[in-house]
């Protein structure tokens, strides 16, 4: 369980084949800020830009900087964006009894893949606007929760279409500085987690309706 409030920057340093075909999945090292790790160990929990992954390896004091790495399976990488590359993510530790949550409830699976529309500074703030897929889009609700890469934002404004709904989000500068979102670009993908009290009013809603 996560709350969507980035706690570093990291990096993904190197991106190597499990296998020799595409059922084979990806073993990725992720270099991390001095002390990010000192207190995480094998199989704990991390997200990377939003998706939940397990340490397989935990390097916390030696290299030129500290690491991590995950393996991550075929099916992961199907249905996320930016984990089979090398650059920049967003990192977020499991939540843990008795910590705060700063954002909203965040279970770490990735709902669907949006692609970024614009990203523009208005006033002293930045605009994100995302196109959404027709299968998130009736979870989509204005100044309802969302997570992008893995970050907890509110929605400004929804723009239903046919092919799904178009989301505006305001970025305040903190939220800029201190994830990887600043390196976003119109047309980019971006992994989409949807409110989790949203998919089950959703289920009490349409059950038993669907026949």
């Amino acid at each position: 369980m996560f709350t969507g409030i980035i706690t570093a920057v990291g990096r993904i340093t190197s991106v190597q084949a499990l296998g020799a075909s595409s059922a084979h999945g990806k073993h990725l090292t992720i270099e991390t800020p001095a002390g990010y790790l000192d207190d995480v160990g094998l199989g704990d929990s991390i997200a990377i830009n939003g998706a939940c992954m397990t340490v397989t390896g935990c390097d916390a004091r030696g290299g030129a900087a500290p690491c991590f790495t995950v393996d991550v399976s075929a099916e992961s990488l199907a249905h996320t964006a930016g984990l089979d590359q090398c650059g920049p993510v967003n990192l977020e530790k499991a939540l843990r009894a008795g910590d705060r949550l700063g954002g909203h409830i965040v279970s770490g699976h990735v709902d669907g893949i949006g692609a970024v529309t614009g990203f523009k500074p208005v006033g002293e703030s930045w605009q994100l606007v995302i196109a959404a897929p027709a299968a998130l889009a009736r979870y989509l609700a204005y100044k309802g929760s969302i997570t992008v890469n893995g970050v907890s934002l509110t929605v400004n404004q929804v723009t239903d279409s046919a092919g799904g709904a178009e989301i505006s989000i305001n970025l305040i500068p903190h939220t800029v500085q201190n994830t990887a979102l600043h390196t976003l670009t119109a047309g980019a993908p971006v992994n989409l987690e949807i409110d989790l009290i949203a998919r089950y009013v959703e289920r009490m809603l349409n059950v038993g309706q669907e026949a």
